[in-house]
């Protein structure tokens, strides 16, 4: 008789080996990592075969679900003509192509493309870029970089040194460089008692303020355009970045547009500076770019910049930064494939048409519930914010970890809502099919109910 085969327990193996991200690792005492075993579409199926609703399209990037058939066929015919070549002294025509094709959807002026890793590497990639395009063009005072309040723009060092969220950068401080922080951009709790369609983006006072006293040292501002996501899908007036555009062209700061998650048509424009009409100076994507297959990203810049570069090499103003993977052919297939699907299939169209609907649905599910603050909403995003007091908009204390408890509810209902805080939210692939929508919805409420019901 042959030997039988040994059953893995794959949980309390990954426990004995994996660190995971962003989550405190004792949690999993309680809340293990639910074993994946196969995706399809919008869902993702666990070990046993339960069927889970991936609504948040695993941390945004899965843009046109998972194993999609189209994505997985250019993969394989690329896979059998080159898998990765050095970006130096070397091109392809993927990252030819690629390029080429996104210069019919960037925004005015963007024009030259230095491909990076992942969302934060193509973040400092941009900073880089600019302080050394200032230095070169003899602004050597500029050294310091301004953010908006409670942004969010990855977690290498020079990343979270233009973020404003203590929660990620708290105890790295002394490590970090000392950058000027803006106020303003909460408009659920807006100080000024306006809407979002009633405000004159009131607290751009501080932007102002801060580029009288720092704008002639600063290099550049970097915003997340419209949708500040970590903060806790956060909506803000285009007007605000219109009116920063115009403080960056005075002060000769540069702009650089964080799209890495509100890009490829998250907000319902392709890209979400979009909505204010105006262009930036860099533009860093990721996540959509590649739909979750792959780790890429560009940081995309004007002409001008480019030429501050360009020059004999005993000058020594090269951009002496690189990535190892930088114009993956994979991953540049991948976003060709994206880019036709998205245009093909007119998915922008469907976003801002899908949303209306979503933000219909869970108004009538919980837009009345005592504890929802605010179900805000663009393109196919839709955020909801939970709080003790609705009149107030007081917040329920941290240690309660409300929106923890309805993550692991959700999830014994087969939906993945993971949360930013009490925020919860859904960021679905933009050709998830609307039954989904409906079921997840109805997850959603009941996992909400079951656990503000609880007294927690």
């Amino acid at each position: 008789m042959g030997m039988k085969k040994q059953e893995i327990a794959w949980q309390e193996e990954d426990r004995k080996y994996i660190w995971h991200p962003a989550q405190q690792m004792k949690d999993g005492e309680v809340f293990p990592p639910v074993v994946a075993d196969h995706a399809s579409g919008s869902y993702i199926y666990d070990e046993h075969g339960k069927e889970y609703i991936d609504i948040i399209s695993s941390w945004w990037c899965n843009l046109l679900g998972h194993a999609n058939r189209e994505i997985n066929e250019a993969v394989k015919k690329q896979l059998d003509t080159m898998e990765h070549v050095i970006f130096s002294n070397f091109t392809h025509r993927p990252a030819i192509e690629l390029a080429r094709e996104l210069m019919t959807v960037l925004p005015g002026g963007l024009c030259r493309f230095n491909y990076c890793d992942n969302g934060s590497s193509a973040v400092e990639c941009a900073l880089k870029m600019a302080f050394q395009y200032q230095q070169q063009t003899g602004q050597t005072q500029r050294t310091r970089f301004m953010c908006l309040a409670e942004s969010y723009h990855g977690e290498t060092i020079g990343a979270l040194s233009v973020g404003s969220m203590d929660l990620y950068a708290r105890i790295y401080k002394p490590m970090m460089m000392h950058n000027i922080h803006l106020e303003g951009l909460d408009c659920f709790r807006c100080p000024y008692g306006k809407t979002r369609e009633t405000c004159d983006v009131e607290c751009f006072a501080s932007a102002e303020e801060a580029f009288a006293a720092h704008g002639e040292e600063t290099v550049a501002v970097i915003v997340e355009p419209v949708l500040q996501g970590a903060a806790g899908m956060r909506i803000y007036p285009p007007l605000y970045l219109k009116r920063l555009r115009e403080l960056c062209d005075r002060y000769g700061v540069l702009m650089i547009d964080d799209e890495i998650a509100a890009g490829f048509g998250r907000t319902g424009k392709f890209f979400a500076i979009e909505h204010a009409g105006v262009s930036p100076d860099i533009l860093c994507t990721s996540k959509g770019l590649t739909a979750g297959y792959m780790p890429m990203s560009i940081a995309i810049t004007t002409e001008a910049i480019y030429q501050a570069f360009y020059d004999d090499y005993e000058k020594h103003k090269a951009f002496v930064h690189s990535h190892t993977y930088a114009g993956n052919p994979l991953g540049c297939v991948i976003a060709l494939t994206v880019l036709r699907i998205m245009k093909r299939d007119h998915l922008l169209e469907r976003v801002n048409v899908l949303g209306k609907e979503l933000h219909e649905e869970l108004m009538k599910a919980l837009g009345n519930h005592p504890h929802v603050g605010e179900i805000r909403h663009i393109g196919l995003i839709n955020t909801i914010e939970l709080v003790e007091d609705r009149k107030t908009k007081k917040p329920f204390a941290p240690k309660k970890r409300i929106g923890w408890h309805i993550f692991r509810k959700a999830m014994e209902k087969g939906l993945v809502l993971r949360p930013i805080g009490d925020v919860i939210y859904f960021n679905p692939p933009l050709n998830i099919e609307r039954e989904t929508l409906k079921e997840a919805v109805k997850r959603c409420r009941e996992a909400v109910e079951e656990v503000l019901s609880t007294g927690r």
